[in-house]
């Protein structure tokens, strides 16, 4: 079992925490500047210290702890900040909050859907408007450029969150369509092998049954040797074909080669090419070694040959090793390097169609980074034990 390692410490806590304390500090801070600080944080006098400052912080506060849960009160928090701050003599204040509200408005529309997005928008163009109006009908002379520059802020800001919110949706489509796209290919490759296995059991089906066929009559012993072959060849052919057919859903019209397909037993072949690549691989061998599922024999070599590509291409290490532990039940297989590389670029597929051959034999797949370096690939394949027995 995989244990997840812990959250960074930054992110164990709510931004709206964080930014309480950034607050507390500074007041307290300038509490040992100033005398009397708390009493100046109610002032109105025209200094951006005093009440400004203390709006500012409640709005900031109070928009980090709701931005996440409630989006919509952040926004209407800062333009609550922007209504009373309007009264003070410090005119930069109530733009400063509108311009928070602005931030607020395009971070929504990155991240949420399009119809709290533009509730949103709409709160702060309200605001506008109803201010401008309330000025219009009593008589207060008004500079039509102002609120139109603030409108369009609020537009910049919701224009500039969709197209980020736009890029991301797109993004998460090619990835998914790429990750597809994975899958089926490698259950492709996964048919072309079933393919060879097929091919090369109805191979051996096919000459036990013309010795038995010939010795029928002269050896009798012989022909029981030689149905009882076909026998045990059918059934775990059968065994492996419910597991993994199953799931296949589509078929590849190239042909197959017909040699049969690689295994376990192939493991020195690969060991001697990765060696002439220039990585040493170490082979350990735990458990009794037994006769597998021809299936599971074959995702243990594909999944054992693309962890060592990976470490060729990637890790930037000479040495990695494998283990193969024949359990009762199951086989476990782990690749570990202590390169400095990280996982295989998200362009490359490896990872994914290795996770897909685990996942169709019912086993349990995990890779990632080790938190002492380098990385890890572990497979856990189940072993029916009256078949390997």
């Amino acid at each position: 079992m995989t244990v997840a390692p812990p959250r960074p410490l930054l992110k164990r806590l709510p931004p709206g925490v964080w930014v309480a304390l950034f607050w507390s500090v500074v007041i307290l801070l300038r509490s040992l500047q100033r005398p009397g600080e708390l009493r100046h944080l109610l002032e109105y006098n025209g200094n951006l210290e005093d009440a400004p400052l203390l709006v500012t912080a409640v709005v900031t506060t109070l928009g980090a702890l709701l931005l996440f849960r409630v989006p919509l009160a952040a926004v209407a928090v800062a333009l609550g900040g922007v209504v009373f701050s309007y009264g003070m003599w410090v005119r930069q204040t109530p733009y400063v909050l509108f311009m928070i509200s602005d931030g607020l408005v395009g971070y929504i529309t990155a991240v949420r859907e399009r119809r709290t997005s533009v509730l949103a928008a709409l709160l702060p163009v309200g605001v506008v408007t109803g201010y401008t109006t309330w000025q219009l009908l009593f008589g207060y002379p008004v500079n039509i450029s102002k609120p139109l520059a603030l409108v369009s802020t609020v537009v910049i800001a919701w224009l500039i969150g969709n197209t980020i919110h736009q890029s991301r949706a797109h993004a998460e489509t090619l990835r998914l369509q790429a990750t597809q796209q994975a899958v089926t290919a490698e259950r492709l490759r996964i048919a072309r092998e079933v393919h060879d296995i097929v091919a090369h059991t109805i191979g051996i089906i096919a000459v036990q049954a013309g010795v038995g066929s010939r010795v029928m009559d002269t050896q009798p012993d012989q022909t029981r040797k030689a149905l009882g072959a076909i026998e045990a060849t059918s059934r775990e052919t059968l065994a492996g074909l419910r597991r993994i057919l199953g799931a296949l859903r589509h078929t590849d019209p190239q042909a197959a080669p017909l040699e049969p397909a690689p295994g376990l037993a192939d493991l020195d072949q690969l060991v001697a090419k990765t060696k002439d690549a220039g990585v040493r691989v170490d082979v350990r061998r735990r458990g009794k070694p037994r006769s597998l599922p021809a299936e599971v024999d074959l995702a243990a070599f594909r999944i054992i040959q693309e962890a060592v590509t990976n470490v060729v291409r990637h890790s930037g290490t000479k040495d990695c090793s494998v283990t193969v532990d024949h359990r009762q039940d199951e086989l476990v297989i782990e690749v570990v390097d202590l390169g400095c590389g990280g996982p295989p670029a998200s362009s490359g597929y490896g990872i994914v169609g290795m996770r897909e051959r685990v996942s169709l034999l019912h086993g349990q797949f995990s890779a990632g980074i080790r938190p002492e370096g380098g990385f890890r690939v572990a497979a856990s394949l189940p072993v029916q034990t009256e078949v390997a027995e």
